[in-house]
């Protein structure tokens, strides 16, 4: 059975944007862990209860992602300072930017999620005086030193 329209909650859709470091796996269920963990820790149970958020879309690809979380409508401002305070998924460090707010799922789909990153592309780079392995994407790389990443701009590289 169908609620009224009146009686049925009144949905926000936050389009957030995800970066991480290539080659990262991330699930849609440790993201959901992290966001979760965050709320809770930001306004308690209570607030996390009041600001119900869900999951409702998740994609990564090549250290971009692109998510659709569902929050009570009131509740917009304390769950953008929420996932503002997301700073790692299962330990491994994320980057994530609410780019709108949506009243409809479609109308946050269209808007705010879909934009293409510029394709990474792998190449030996200097950096520290020494040749490495780098990801480059658009004006930043993912520079490997020591089996780990540092984060680096063209300008950084020679």
């Amino acid at each position: 059975m169908t609620l009224p329209k009146h009686l049925r909650g009144r949905w926000r859709y936050l389009a957030v944007g995800l970066r991480t470091w290539s080659g990262v796996p991330l699930s849609r269920a440790a993201f959901t862990r992290a966001l979760e963990d965050a709320i809770v820790t930001l306004y308690g149970d209570a607030g996390s209860a009041a600001i119900d958020a869900r999951v409702y879309a998740f994609s990564v690809a090549d250290g971009y992602g692109e998510s659709v979380i569902r929050v009570q409508r009131g509740e917009v401002e304390r769950a953008r300072a929420a996932v503002a305070t997301v700073t790692s998924v299962e330990s491994s460090p994320v980057g994530l930017s609410v780019r709108g707010v949506s009243g409809t799922v479609r109308g946050c789909e269209e808007k705010y999620l879909g934009r293409q990153p510029e394709p990474p592309r792998e190449s030996t780079v200097v950096f520290e005086d020494a040749q490495r392995r780098a990801t480059i994407r658009g004006e930043t790389a993912d520079v490997v030193v020591d089996d780990a990443f540092v984060g680096a701009t063209l300008l950084d590289l020679e």
